[in-house]
């Protein structure tokens, strides 16, 4: 498995998953800038994602929905603040169908991420930053940290199809 670390820090209120992958950092970028590729791993296994918009440049907006396995529809959203293709994006994070329709009482995160080369390939940093304690517990609650090792967990089978 490629995921290495799931790390909370309440006292700077992050979520990190870090990854290595096999692979050069442009192609690792792929999976994040091809709404199709990226749909085949966001999300967990049994929540996959449809993308309906995506656009990764800055001030560019990205909606997508997580389908679970009753058939409900989880719809989320980033707005990309930054990016500087192939190294690194940061986009805010949230739930709902966009930026203007986001989910009241739900948080939204700012995401950093980031692709460092290294030796073997790719070194994935993501950074997801919370507003406060109780929305970091909130989604914690909700099982992000599972949630993202088993999505980021299903890059490296992608990755290995070319």
């Amino acid at each position: 498995m490629t995921v290495l670390d799931v790390r909370r820090d309440p006292e700077a209120l992050t979520i990190t998953v870090t990854a290595e992958f096999a692979a050069p950092r442009d192609r690792v970028w792929q999976l994040y800038a091809d709404p199709r590729q990226l749909e085949r791993w966001w999300g967990p296994p049994e929540w996959p994602a449809t993308f309906e918009r995506h656009e990764i440049v800055p001030g560019g907006v990205a909606t997508y929905y997580m389908t679970g396995p009753d058939g409900e529809k989880a719809p989320g959203w980033w707005r990309f603040l930054a990016v500087d293709p192939p190294v690194s994006f940061e986009a805010e994070d949230g739930f709902g169908a966009s930026p203007d329709e986001a989910t009241p009482g739900m948080p939204v995160m700012r995401m950093s991420v980031r692709l460092d080369e290294t030796a073997g390939g790719t070194r994935m940093t993501s950074v997801s930053t919370f507003a406060s304690l109780e929305q970091l517990e909130q989604v914690v609650a909700m099982g992000i940290e599972e949630g993202l090792r088993g999505a980021m967990g299903q890059m490296d089978a992608l990755l290995a199809a070319g």
